[in-house]
C-alpha cells in the first residue's frame, strides 16, 4: 500500500478507534484527577477519560503492517520506533499508578526521570553504534559524545511535551505542526512512516481533544508523541533540527525551568503559574486563544528557525537515515 494509503487509513481509524476507546474509558472510571496546584478552571476537567494515548499505539502498529516496506529488518524497526514506544511505556505506567491511587500524581520527579533514563538509553546506545549522527551540516559526532548529549537531549524533549500537554489541544495541535513539517520538507525515507504516523495520530486525536476536549492523551500520548518526533528528527537530519521542530516544547519547558530557579535563588515568580500556557490563563486568556496563539508562535517559531539556519548553514540538511 502506498503512503497515502497508510496516512487515510491510520487517520481514519484514529477517529474511530478513539471514539472506542473514550467509551470503554468512561466505564472503566479511568478519569483525569484535577492537581490541587493547578488552575481553578481546571477542576471542571475533573473526570475527563485519559490515557487517549494508547491509541497511538495501535496506529503506530496499523501503520507498520500496512507500510510498504514490511520487510523491514528488526534493528532498523528498534532504530526508529524504539524510542516512541519505550517512551509510551514509561508514560503508560506513570498514567496506570495515577488510575489507582485516584491521584492527579503518579511518579514521583526523581522516579520517572530515572524511568525515562532506562527506557531511552538502549535506544541512545543502538543509535550512537549504528548512525552516523551530526549535531548540524559537516559536525559529525563520535559515539561517547553522541550517548549523553542524544540523552539529555531526548529526556529533556520528552518531559517538554508532557508538560506542553496542559490545555485541550495544545500539546496535539503542536505536534501535528512539526510532523507535518517533517513530513512535506523533508522527506526523509526513514522519517516518512514516523511522520505520517504522528500527524495522523496527533490530527485524528485533536478531533477529540479540542476544547472542550472529550478525552485527554495522558503521560502515554505525551510521551509517545515526543519520542517519535524527536525519532524522526535524528532520521532525518543533525540533531540541531529538533530546535525548530520543538521550539513551543522548549518554550514550555525553559518556562518551568526558570521558574524553579527564580523560587529557589530570589523567592521571586516570574511567571504567575508555569508553565507559560498557565501564566496566560491567569493573565485572563481565554483557552482556545491560548491554544491557537500558541499554535501560530510554534508555527512562526519554526519558519524563523529555519530560515536563521539556512542563513548560516545554506540549504536543508543531508538525510541520515538508519545505516546498519
Amino acid at each position: 500500500m502506498s503512503l497515502s494509503g497508510v496516512a487515510v487509513i491510520t487517520a481514519i481509524s484514529g477517529l474511530f478507534l478513539q471514539e472506542i476507546w473514550i467509551s470503554c474509558l468512561r466505564r472503566l472510571r479511568v478519569g483525569q484527577v484535577a492537581k490541587w496546584y493547578g488552575p481553578r478552571g481546571h477542576t471542571a476537567k475533573a473526570g475527563t477519560p485519559t490515557m487517549g494515548g494508547v491509541v497511538f499505539l495501535a496506529l503506530s502498529i496499523l501503520a507498520l503492517l500496512l507500510s510498504p516496506n514490511r520487510d523491514i529488518a528488526a534493528k532498523e524497526l528498534f532504530g526508529v520506533w524504539g524510542l516512541p514506544w519505550l517512551a509510551a511505556a514509561v508514560g503508560l505506567f506513570d498514567d496506570l499508578l495515577k488510575y489507582m491511587r485516584r491521584s492527579g500524581e503518579g511518579f514521583s520527579s526523581l522516579h520517572k526521570f530515572l524511568w525515562q533514563i532506562v527506557a531511552v538509553l538502549p535506544w541512545v546506545i543502538f543509535l550512537s553504534l549504528n548512525l552516523n549522527i551530526s549535531l548540524w551540516p559537516g559536525l559529525h559526532l563520535q559515539p561517547l559524545l553522541v550517548c549523553p548529549l542524544l540523552l539529555f537531549l531526548t529526556v529533556g524533549f520528552l518531559n517538554a511535551v508532557n508538560v506542553t500537554d496542559g490545555l485541550d489541544g495544545l500539546a496535539a495541535g503542536s505536534t501535528a505542526i512539526s510532523f507535518a513539517v517533517l513530513l512535506f520538507c523533508f522527506r526523509a525515507p526513514h522519517a516518512m512512516l514516523p511522520a505520517v504516523v504522528g500527524l495522523c495520530a496527533a490530527g485524528s486525536f485533536l478531533w477529540h481533544n479540542a476544547y472542550p476536549a472529550r478525552v485527554f492523551m495522558g503521560d502515554v500520548g505525551a510521551h509517545f508523541l515526543g519520542g517519535l518526533l524527536m525519532s524522526a528528527t535524528i532520521q532525518s537530519g543533525p540533531i540541531i533540527l529538533i530546535v525548530p521542530l520543538g521550539w513551543l516544547f522548549g518554550v514550555e519547558a525553559l518556562s518551568v525551568i526558570i521558574q524553579i530557579i527564580s523560587l529557589r535563588l530570589w523567592g521571586r515568580r516570574v511567571f504567575r503559574m508555569s508553565p507559560l500556557h498557565h501564566h496566560f490563563e491567569l493573565l485572563g486568556w481565554s483557552e482556545t486563544h491560548i491554544v491557537v496563539r500558541f499554535w501560530i508562535f510554534h508555527a512562526l517559531g519554526m519558519a524563523l528557525l529555519f530560515m536563521l539556519a539556512h542563513a548560516l548553514f545554506g540549504p536543508l540538511p543531508e538525510v541520515q537515515g538508519v545505516t546498519l
